[in-house]
């Protein structure tokens, strides 16, 4: 066997080469990650804002249809993605994968770019999450400002990201139910009942000709955007029990769960109120104060007050709030691993590879909060809005990054069992890969061609690829960390042969 073949062998998980700040293992089965990974994607979160955006912007009553796809498209790449967990198990899981099929230098690319999303996204949400609950608690007569709530909601984040991932995974566990209970009443709710003045108009929702109307582009760029997060299933593999069973039914259960919440109660969302007239039903109850979409939680409140009881929505609104924190909870959790995972790599200082009582990377946490309150407190002091511009900016740059990310992943599982014949089945490791990065590539062009109108950084009538200063900006910060890590991981490799970058930097 040659060196190259010897160093692309799997290495014992890292876990069992000391007891000496290892992860808590065996403490997370499937439930725990589906609820990690479900949180991420905050589903009342992504129903309240993505699904409005998605019909004014994209194609209209056929919304749904949008979801399903991108859903389908993605569990082609969850199919490699999950074969691969079989034979490598690491914290840092795109880092590990892309390092072990392309070599190491692009795996120490893409720790960064991965790590930096998750940093973004989580970033991002603390900003909406901020200005809601400023404006609920302001409603009830605490008038606080919205980087006051922000901060403190990451000093709970934080106690949670130091205890035992369990606890956390049992939090998630409940809110995540209490969230997906309301929205499927208020489906069933709508069903029962028929629908609205169209009835259950499946033909429009899901008919390929309608998906493919209006706006498609914009459509299935933020379809794709609801499913952030749902990679991270892998990330908790050394913690997983029996991860070669664990991670791969939770990846599949997570794309389907994801796909099937938005597909569907998008569609009881169109059907009540009425799929012929959707668009314009969605500028009026979303309009505030003439602007269209300011409030684009009303459309999902609107139609759980008609066909359930006006409770729901004051319920909802809760909810809405609980959804985010469960996000910002579940992706302080993903980049705390992935700081700990290149700590104990010699990627980052190695203080990041320290774990605490509980098992958890404490010192990781804690740089992750730091991160935080240093971003939101910047945003703060630059009266910079935290929707406008905190939220929207980050969120579909950490979604440019992880989707990129992504497409490396379904070119270095190929590459890895075309060299190592680990697995020779031609569905998992060659076919359901090269659909997935050809949907990968096709999602990553529709972001790019409309980042700036989702970004906020152009206007609603420009045309695609139109951005500011700002727009531009924002593209060039996945792709050019990328490009830098890239070269930081060759000057590592010429320090030492490539069996021993891969070997220490990939294990």
């Amino acid at each position: 066997m040659s060196s190259s073949e010897e160093a692309l062998k799997v290495s014992p998980r890292p876990a069992e080469e000391g007891q000496k700040n290892q992860l808590h293992r065996n403490s997370m089965g499937v439930p725990g990650i589906v609820f990690f990974v479900v949180a991420a994607a905050a589903p009342i979160a992504g129903m309240t804002g993505l699904v409005p955006s998605t019909i004014v912007l994209g194609n209209g009553a056929a919304a749904p249809g949008a979801f399903l796809i991108a859903g389908i498209m993605l569990l082609f790449f969850a199919v490699g993605y999950a074969t691969m967990s079989h034979h490598v198990t690491h914290a840092g899981a795109f880092f590990a994968y892309v390092g072990r099929g392309l070599g190491a230098p692009w795996g120490v690319a893409s720790a960064f770019v991965s790590v930096l999303s998750y940093c973004l996204v989580q970033t991002a949400i603390y900003g909406f999450l901020g200005a809601t609950v400023s404006q609920k608690m302001a409603s009830l007569g605490l008038d606080l400002p919205w980087w006051v709530w922000c901060l403190l909601c990451i000093g709970i984040v934080q106690v949670f990201g130091i205890l035992n991932v369990d606890l956390g995974a049992k939090v998630l566990g409940v809110l995540l139910t209490l969230e997906l209970a309301s929205m499927i009443l208020t489906g069933v709710a709508v069903i029962l009942q028929g629908g609205g003045p169209d009835g259950l108009d499946f033909a429009a929702s899901f008919n390929p000709v309608n998906i493919f109307q209006g706006a498609p582009g914009i459509a299935f760029a933020f379809a794709f955007a609801a499913f952030i997060g749902f990679e991270a299933t892998a990330i908790y593999g050394e913690e997983s029990r029996d991860p070669k069973r664990t991670v791969p039914r939770a990846t599949y259960a997570a794309v389907i769960i994801i796909t099937m919440v938005f597909a569907l109660t998008s569609f009881a969302i169109i059907s009540g109120a009425g799929s012929s007239n959707i668009v314009n039903k969605t500028l009026e109850v979303t309009a505030l104060e003439g602007t269209p979409l300011a409030d684009p939680a009303q459309l999902l409140f609107s139609v759980s007050a008609q066909y359930v009881g006006p409770w729901l929505p004051e319920v909802m609104s809760w909810l809405l709030i609980t959804s985010m924190f469960a996000g910002v909870l579940a992706f302080h959790n993903s980049a705390a691993r992935y700081f700990y995972s290149m700590g104990r790599s010699g990627l980052l200082p190695s203080g990041l590879a320290v774990t605490g009582r509980y098992k958890t990377p404490v010192r990781a946490s804690v740089l992750q909060t730091l991160i935080g309150v240093v971003t939101i407190v910047a945003f703060a002091l630059a009266g910079l809005d935290p929707v406008v511009t905190l939220f929207y900016w980050f969120s579909i740059t950490a979604i440019l990054g992880l989707t990129f990310i992504q497409g490396l992943v379904c070119v270095a599982v190929i590459r890895f069992f075309r060299q190592t014949r680990a697995d020779t089945r031609l569905w998992n490791t060659l076919i359901a890969p090269l659909l997935g990065l050809v949907s990968i590539i096709v999602a990553e062009y529709l972001l790019l061609a409309r980042f700036g109108l989702i970004s906020g950084t152009a206007g609603a009538d420009s045309p695609a690829w139109e951005m500011n200063a700002t727009g531009w900006a924002l593209v060039t910060l996945p792709f050019g960390t990328f490009l830098i890590a890239l070269i930081y991981g060759l000057i590592l490799e010429r320090k030492k042969s490539d069996d021993e970058v891969l070997k220490e930097f990939v294990s």
